[in-house]
């Protein structure tokens, strides 16, 4: 059975996709795919290239430089938004961040210029995105972060991000609290282990992912895709009264142990 999801109407802001295959791409193509008008930003001059092939067939989307910790970057982001669209529907918030360093040794030897670099590029940039977007929002508007299982149990070498997405996952909850009146809804996804480029910054993420496939429920792992789909579906309306959750989409890796050989 297939739902036809008809978005025509609707906008989104699309933060954080570097390449293709950036879950945020996944769920942009989904977007895209259901007539949605989607705005998106990037970080720096190097990946606008990389967006500008991405979108180029795509006549009801723009691009716009933005780093998602400056406020004179948001500020200009959001009124583009409100030039071109009046009001926004969707924000999608596809950004996360540590320096290589405070992944490669010990959690334990965690510096504060990383704590604090991590949780406020990964975390709080999530607040600050969701407030420079109410005013342009409305009852039935949505917004979907990615987070990760490491938020929930140690994964060796995640360290500080598995801090700073367990900080995102409570951001969500206290957001949705403040959004609730106005009935604007805010989820976020805990997708398996993916390669994306930031997975890259994983040391030892081959070994990750590939555990992950053989234990996980399904035997394998979840796909961009199968993301993309769970946050089309949070988006619209079909996931209207879900709010302030933590979803999975992992092949049903965190519900086990190990697999039986």
């Amino acid at each position: 059975m297939s739902v036809t999801i008809d978005l025509s109407q609707k906008t989104a802001l699309v933060m954080g996709v570097a390449n293709a295959r950036s879950l945020g791409w996944a769920i942009a193509e989904q977007l895209l795919a259901a007539g949605c008008r989607v705005g998106f930003s990037y970080q720096g001059e190097r990946l606008k290239g990389e967006l500008e092939k991405l979108t180029k067939d795509h006549p009801n989307t723009w691009i716009q430089q933005a780093d998602a910790t400056s406020e004179e970057d948001l500020t200009a982001l959001f009124a583009r938004v409100k030039q071109e669209f009046g009001e926004l529907d969707y924000l999608v918030h596809s950004i996360a961040y540590a320096p290589r360093p405070a992944m490669e040794g010990r959690f334990l030897d965690t510096t504060e210029a990383d704590w604090h670099t991590a949780l406020n590029v990964s975390a709080y940039t999530l607040v600050s995105c969701a407030r420079h977007a109410e005013p342009l929002l409305h009852q039935g508007s949505s917004i979907i972060s990615l987070t990760y299982h490491a938020s929930q149990q140690v994964v060796p070498k995640y360290n500080v991000m598995g801090v700073a997405k367990a900080a995102l996952e409570a951001a969500t909850r206290y957001l949705a609290a403040d959004f609730g009146e106005r009935e604007i809804r805010i989820n976020t996804i805990s997708a398996g282990p993916m390669r994306t480029i930031a997975a890259r910054s994983i040391p030892g993420f081959g070994g990750l992912y590939d555990k992950g496939a053989r234990n996980a429920a399904f035997g394998r792992n979840a796909t961009p895709q199968e993301v993309g789909k769970l946050a089309l579906f949070l988006l619209s309306d079909l996931g209207s009264g879900i709010t302030g959750q933590t979803v999975y989409v992992d092949a049903g890796l965190s519900i086990m142990t190990v697999r039986e050989d």
